[in-house]
This record gives C-alpha cells, sequence and structure tokens, in this order.
C-alpha cells in the first residue's frame, strides 16, 4: 500500500491531524468518470451555468473551515487565502455566465449554397467536451488552483469530469474541497462521479496514463511539468497536456520613469516581489534598471523591510536557499541582500542580487527561475543592449515596463520586445495580481507554458477542453438540439458569416 500524507505547518514544521491514506490505484476514480461523462455533456448550458454556481455556493458555505486548514497546510494567512476562496468562487460563477451563453461552443451555421462553384453543402459547428479531464493541482495557490480551483472550474464548465491530484503538501485541504464539490453536484441532482480527487505520486502517475482521461492540466515546476507531458505523449493515444511552469516576469524601468518616481519604484517592486513569499507565477524575477540608477540601497532596504511568510514545505526552503546561493555565485554577480534560514521551520528571508545586463548576453547561468523571495536587478547601459539580451530571455508569463511618457524612447524599444517573449505585457504595473476577465491571458511561450496558445485564466480557460465537431448535410432530427435551425437555446451563434445574439 502507498504511504499516507500527513499535513505539516508550514511556520512550526509539526505534523498535525489524521493522515491522509494515498490513492493505491486512479483506475477506480477514472472509470467512474467516464461513466459520467455522457450525462455531464449532454447537459444544457443553462444546466451547466447551474451546476457551477451550485458548487461555488458550497465552497463559500464552508469558508471558514476551508481557510482555516488551508492555512494550517499553507501558512498563507487568513486574508489571502480569504480573497483566493473569493476569487475561486468567482470564477465558477463567470465560468457558468459564460457557458451560459453558449460562447464556448463556437456555434456556426453555413447554410447550403447550391449554385456556388462547387456548391456548398449545409455545414453546422459546434465544439464538444473531449472528457475527463486530468487536473494537478498547484501548492502555492491552494484554492485558485489547487483541487477546486480555475482548471477544475474550466473543465466542468466544458462538459468535462474531473479527477484532480492533490498536491501532497496539502492533503486534508484538497479531502475537505473534494467533499464539498462532490456534495454540492449530487446535491443539485448530477452525478457526483464528476469530481474526484487521488493522492500520492503513483496516482499522479497513474492519472496521466490513464485511458479515460482524455486531457491533462498542471501548475507547477518545469521538471514536474516536462514529466508529466512526457508520459501524455508517450501515451497510446497521446493527450493535450496544458502546463503552466515557470517565468521570470522581467521588468524594465526606464531612465525617464526611474527620475520621475525611482523611490516609490524601488517600493512597489519590493512589495510585488515578497508578495506570498515570492512564491507566485507572476513574481517579477528581473529588475532592469538602467546604469548609475543609484537605487542599491533602496532597494536592498525595502525588501528588507518586507515580512514574509515561511515556506510551503521544506523541499520548497532548501530549493530555495540553494538556487539563491547559485545565482550569488556567479562571478558577474555581487549580494545586495543575501537570505538566511528564518527562525521558524520554513522560513526565511528575501534576497536580492545585482549583475551587469551583460552577464546574460550568450549566458543562460542567471536566467532560471529562484521560487521565493529572490529577484535578479540588473543594469542595462543603452537600448541597444535591451534590444540584445531582452530576445535571449526565456518565454514567461509577463513582461513589464516602467515609462514616463508615450513618447519614452526605451519604453517604444522594450514593449514589442517583452510582447515577443510573454503572455501579458504591462506598462506602469506590477505582473502579481491577474484579473479573472475575458480579455486576460495567463499563458505564454515555453517554459511559461507548453501551448502559449491558451490561458488558464478567465472564461477562454473553458476552451483548453473542448474539440470541434462539424455536421455535414444533416437532417435537423439528428442534430444537436444547439444545432437546431430555430435556436431554441437562444445560444450565441455565427451563420452564414454573420454573428447572432
Amino acid at each position: 500500500m502507498p504511504d499516507a500524507l500527513r499535513s505539516v505547518n508550514p511556520a512550526t514544521g509539526t505534523a498535525f491531524g489524521e493522515p491522509i491514506p494515498a490513492t493505491d490505484t486512479a483506475a477506480r476514480r477514472t472509470e467512474a468518470a467516464r461513466a459520467a461523462a455522457p450525462a455531464l455533456a449532454a447537459m444544457r448550458p443553462a444546466e451547466r451555468a447551474s451546476l457551477l454556481r451550485a458548487v461555488a455556493a458550497a465552497l463559500t458555505a464552508r469558508e471558514d473551515a476551508i481557510v482555516a486548514l488551508a492555512d494550517a497546510e499553507s501558512g498563507l494567512g487568513e486574508a489571502r487565502l480569504r480573497g483566493e476562496l473569493a476569487r475561486t468562487t468567482g470564477q465558477f460563477e463567470q465560468y457558468g455566465a459564460h457557458a451560459e451563453t453558449g460562447a464556448p461552443l463556437d456555434i456556426v451555421i453555413d447554410h447550403a449554397a447550391p449554385r456556388t462553384t462547387p456548391p456548398r453543402p449545409d455545414l453546422r459547428r459546434w465544439n464538444v467536451p473531449l472528457g475527463p479531464v486530468a487536473v494537478y493541482a498547484a501548492s502555492n495557490f491552494p484554492l485558485g488552483f489547487g483541487v477546486a480551483g480555475t482548471d477544475t472550474a474550466a473543465a466542468l464548465a466544458a462538459g468535462c469530469p474531473v479527477v484532480a491530484k492533490a498536491h501532497d503538501s496539502q492533503p486534508a485541504t484538497a479531502a475537505l474541497l473534494a467533499e464539498t464539490v462532490t456534495a454540492a453536484i449530487e446535491q443539485h441532482g448530477a452525478d457526483p462521479r464528476a469530481f474526484a480527487v487521488v493522492t500520492g505520486f503513483q496516482a499522479g502517475l497513474d492519472l496521466i496514463r490513464d485511458p479515460a482521461i482524455k486531457a491533462a492540466a498542471f501548475t507547477g515546476s518545469i521538471s514536474g511539468g516536462r514529466a508529466l507531458a512526457a508520459e501524455a505523449a508517450a501515451r497510446p493515444e497521446p493527450i493535450p497536456f496544458f502546463g503552466e511552469l515557470g517565468s521570470l516576469n522581467p521588468v524594465v524601468a526606464t531612465p525617464e520613469a526611474l527620475a520621475q518616481r525611482g523611490g516609490a519604484l524601488a517600493e512597489e517592486f519590493a512589495t510585488s516581489m515578497t508578495l506570498g513569499s515570492g512564491q507566485f507565477c507572476t513574481k517579477p524575477g528581473l529588475l532592469f534598471l538602467p546604469e548609475g540608477h543609484g537605487l542599491e540601497e533602496a532597494l536592498a532596504e525595502a525588501v528588507r523591510a518586507k515580512q514574509v511568510h515561511p515556506m510551503l514545505n521544506r523541499r520548497i526552503r532548501e530549493a530555495y536557499l540553494a538556487e539563491t546561493a547559485g545565482l550569488a555565485a556567479h562571478p558577474a554577480a555581487r549580494s545586495l541582500l543575501e537570505p538566511v534560514p528564518g527562525g521558524e521551520a520554513h522560513a526565511v528571508t528575501p534576497a536580492l542580487i545585482a549583475a551587469p545586463a551583460a552577464a546574460i548576453d550568450g549566458d543562460r547561468t542567471l536566467l532560471r527561475e529562484c521560487f521565493g523571495p529572490a529577484a535578479l536587478v540588473l543594469t542595462y547601459a543603452d537600448i541597444a543592449e535591451l534590444e540584445r539580451v531582452l530576445p535571449q530571455l526565456p518565454g514567461g508569463l509577463t513582461g513589464a515596463v516602467h515609462l514616463a511618457t508615450s513618447a519614452d524612447p526605451v519604453a517604444r524599444a522594450v514593449l514589442p520586445l517583452l510582447a515577443e517573449r510573454s503572455g501579458r505585457v504591462i506598462v506602469n504595473g506590477w505582473p502579481t495580481g491577474v484579473a479573472v476577465t475575458h480579455a486576460q491571458h495567463h499563458g505564454g511561450p515555453w517554459p511559461a507554458t507548453t501551448n502559449a496558445r491558451h490561458t488558464s485564466v478567465g472564461p477562454a480557460s473553458i476552451d483548453r477542453f473542448l474539440r470541434p465537431v462539424a455536421y455535414q448535410s444533416t437532417p435537423e432530427a439528428l442534430l444537436p438540439e444547439a444545432l437546431h435551425e430555430d435556436n431554441p437555446l437562444s445560444l450565441q451563434r455565427r451563420v452564414d458569416g454573420a454573428l447572432e445574439r
């Protein structure tokens, strides 16, 4: 039998609660998800929206218990986790509302045109669910990207059952979320087998290999994502794998911006960089400043003053200390602020390392993500140097520039370069904080994600778990209801090239 998992308080390093048995096999849950798939797929959009609202209401009803347990396992703080749960329930509601319009179905009808050359048949296309989806929970957002987070909301909105792999750092939180979501689905009158959770390393591997699973979503490390992506590709029937892996999130401050508000930028950077102990996928890991900026002391002081939570687990803490030591040991680097292990079990202090931008020109040694409250301050000589080094950065979720005016020559040169390497470009702002909106894109070129075309945040994330099917010259009696001529479900669609509501 697999080993049981224990909850550990990051602040004390002490295990608490009853052991959570690791799943001996994922097959029972994946087969149940396969059995639940047809009924979930057959739901009308309005029915599916109602189901997602029921899940949101159930999570809200158990807010106190969920937040308390998530805080005990993550150390992220009650205020942060209440906000995260509100964001999560808001996603369920928003994705449900989007599904209700029929927009994810992308219904397109082209009527027959027998007099065209060549004659055109009647064609009707819509999107259908892929089938059961494997969701791999992240530790740094136990509610927003956990077993009942954005990937689960998107998959259910698409009509796909979910089998989620709990993160080993939060097994009890995952169990409580599983109980809450499953009960909500059952009370709504839907098949409770549409959602399940597995725990343990082997169960996670079994999940990606299981033939009942038709797609997978993952948020985590580059190494973990690569391993799972390889498993997804090596299956007899390969499946789509949507991984969010790593990002440096470069921020460029122009000389004009520094002259205008240099002190404020130092404080804002310190706040963003240490938010959540730097355990955000959108943490600004690279700060580009012009030579002679004179902000080193202000940056070090601003970062030093920030109180950071303990790291999520011992492994992450040890990796953080090793990574910062490795970066500081680079011949061109020097420490502005050295990290030290904190007095508490998984606690650390922030780190800040300086180097010339020329050090990354043709050398990727410094261009690796350090998960935690650490960042690299790179000084650039001129626009030409930025134009040379920015294209060498690995793909990222975000890229930001701080400017004084829209005529700023450095900003004009930098913006298109950041757009080439990022999924979201930010002006006079910071990458932490990801709005859940229709226009949001939380993705980017490798290694930020395994598929830069898709987002894992916002209603567009539903699209990952759908595929198109076209019906040609099919009698209406045999068509899905959503493709009927009179639009009985009042769904959004495009008919003969024109959008209808």
